[in-house]
């Protein structure tokens, strides 16, 4: 049976190439918003935080109506973080719709995503997105697309792939280059024409892999994914099996059935071959499994997702203001949580810590790594995190660590300065390519020696420098890398920070913290300039005598304070400190909060060195 009328593709992309605006604009021209209604922009961002950074996170399920068809569209993302999002949803299409900036051209991700889309023979439709900008060089971009091709070793029916050229933003595509269309329906009919519609036979025993799960107060786990063969019913008896894991097989039954039509899920009673569906009532299931027929159990191999190259440690909070923001604090909380996050994303590992109250969560990256601290805090966890470390590998006898693919766009006379950072870091000039008035960079770099890079790149570039990487292969350890070269300001004493304490302590160094903000022994409050940590005491008050009074405060001056926002706060820890994360408060610490006790520790280590 081949379904005629249904499309399944993904949108995917290198981060900030138009994906999401993209889909708004099908979901618009596809008739799934009233004529009338309001419709806020990239409405398939719906997460709190991909709306507030302005990155897609999630992979999400749309559909939209052209004509007598219907195409099943996912939105992915595209920062290199998110990858197993995009690698485990390419089981559920029949074909890719390959988006780049007519500016940007090709790009780390890009290369990534392809390469996967090719590797499972999906065929590709290529969109030139962002015709509208002024800078835009479509036909050399056209040229950098076919190069990748060729390199990722794509097959003759690949290179032969159909061009579009689009603006999402204004909602218009064309087959042709040098002429703008009125509309997307030049995306929409090399869409139709180009991606095979679903094949499979209705008669035969059900098999439906799933690829996404989602999570309902009201029903449960709801299992996502595309029907392979047979069909689909109500109250249907299945078993779930999995291609990897020897585990039994788990008897379930399916409770409600839900196809995407536009934004919303429409419950039906049934499901056929080729339908992306959402499945509930069948507990237990993970990503990776198989809905099968009880009397013919044979499961579908799953896609080997990427294995994560950073782990941080997240332990229960043990500082002095422990539990006094959190409403989740145990670590049978910390761990029913971890665990969960860990079934829903596949490129997330965790295990048990060294203690009974730490565990080990090993991810893609640090933005990866970072998301999931947010998300945590927002739910109301208090816990802490200790710096992130990569993750090594011994190959043929030899210590092997994780390498970067970066491209940096910069200007011309910042050239220099990234490159001599980049040497610091052990990264190695790849190619160096002249982009009109800017410099296009790429470097082979350790991923450690990117941790706390992106802030120190922007303030080089005077924050006209983009920065991606991508994961590329694991290589030889290149040797040690200085990460930090500042040291800590620490607080001395237990109490709330005075304007006075923190006039003095300013002149050490730039202050993290304001007035009236409690802190407690051992509690970083600002960066030292100088390699080693300095104790300063921000809670000393002015002694008042009858030749000295308090109203000669009003003439001391504080330098604004420099907040830390999460992903700093990580980028700033040293191998002797954790980051504490409540819901009101982010504050880094000393692993050993006593002054005296720290200080011999150090002490210690230093004659050990020697």
């Amino acid at each position: 049976m081949v379904n005629e009328k249904i499309r399944n593709v993904a949108i995917i992309a290198h981060v900030d190439h138009g994906k999401t605006t993209l889909v708004d604009q099908m979901l618009k021209q596809g008739g799934a918003f009233r004529a009338n209604q309001t419709v806020a922009d990239r409405v398939m961002d719906s997460n709190d935080l991909e709306r507030e950074r302005g990155i897609t996170i999630l992979a999400k399920n749309t559909s939209v109506r052209y004509g007598d068809y219907k195409i099943n569209v996912v939105d992915t993302p595209g920062h290199a973080d998110f990858g197993g999002e995009v690698e485990r949803i390419l089981k559920m299409v029949n074909g890719v719709v390959l988006l780049v900036d007519a500016f940007e051209g090709t790009m780390p991700q890009t290369r990534f995503v392809l390469e996967h889309a090719l590797s499972l023979d999906l065929p590709v439709v290529v969109v030139v997105n962002k015709m509208d900008r002024p800078d835009a060089r479509p036909a050399e971009v056209v040229d950098e697309v076919l190069e990748l091709f060729m390199d990722l070793n794509a097959s003759d029916e690949q290179l032969d792939s159909p061009f579009v050229y689009c603006s999402a933003r204004m909602g218009i595509a064309s087959k042709e280059i040098d002429k703008p269309g009125s509309d997307l329906s030049a995306l929409f009919d090399t869409i139709i024409a180009h991606i095979p519609p679903p094949e499979g036979d209705e008669k035969a025993p059900l098999r439906m892999l799933v690829s996404a799960l989602d999570y309902s107060d009201y029903v449960g786990s709801i299992a996502i994914g595309r029907i392979e063969q047979g069909c689909l019913k109500q109250n249907q008896q299945v078993i779930l099996v999995n291609y990897h894991d020897d585990h039994a097989p788990v008897r379930a039954k399916v409770s409600n059935i839900y196809i995407f039509e536009g934004l919303a899920r429409t419950a039906v009673e049934s499901a056929t071959v080729g339908d992306v569906v959402c499945v509930s009532g069948v507990e237990g299931v993970t990503i990776g499994d198989t809905l099968c027929d009880p009397e013919n159990p044979d499961p579908i191999e799953f896609p080997k997702i990427s294995e994560p190259s950073v782990e941080m440690t997240f332990m229960v909070n043990d500082s002095p203001f422990a539990g006094k923001e959190g409403k989740f604090v145990t670590s049978r909380h910390l761990r029913a949580r971890l665990y969960k996050e860990a079934v829903k994303d596949v490129s997330l590992k965790v295990s048990d810590g060294d203690s009974a109250d730490s565990f080990v969560v090993c991810g893609r990256g640090e933005m990866h790594l970072s998301i999931l601290i947010e998300n945590m805090r927002r739910e109301g966890y208090e816990f802490q995190v200790s710096m992130p470390k990569v993750l090594y590998k011994e190959i043929d006898g030899v210590r092997c660590e994780p390498i970067d693919r970066l491209i940096a766009d910069v200007p011309e006379d910042s050239v220099g300065v990234v490159m001599e950072k980049m040497g610091l870091r052990k990264g190695e000039l790849v190619s160096m390519t002249p982009k009109g008035s800017r410099m296009r960079l790429e470097f082979s770099v350790p991923s450690r020696g990117l941790f706390g890079y992106k802030s120190e790149f922007l303030t080089d570039t005077k924050g006209e420098g983009i920065m991606n990487s991508v994961f590329d292969k694991y290589d030889a350890y290149r040797g040690e890398i200085n990460r930090r070269s500042t040291g800590s300001l620490v607080a001395h004493e237990t109490g709330e920070s005075i304007t006075y304490g923190l006039f003095n302590a300013q002149e050490r160094g730039p202050l993290f913290i304001g007035a009236g903000v409690p802190v407690y022994q051992g509690m970083v409050v600002g960066e030292s300039p100088k390699g080693d940590d300095i104790t300063v005491n921000v809670c000393k008050r002015k002694q008042l005598t009858n030749t000295r009074s308090s109203a000669s405060d009003d003439a001391l001056r504080l330098v604004p304070c420099k907040k830390l926002s999460l992903e700093q706060a990580i980028e700033f820890l040293a191998d002797d400190e954790l980051l504490e994360v409540t819901p009101k408060n982010i504050r880094i610490r000393k692993r050993i909060l006593d002054t005296e006790s720290r200080m011999k520790e150090w002490a210690k280590n230093r004659k050990n060195n020697q």
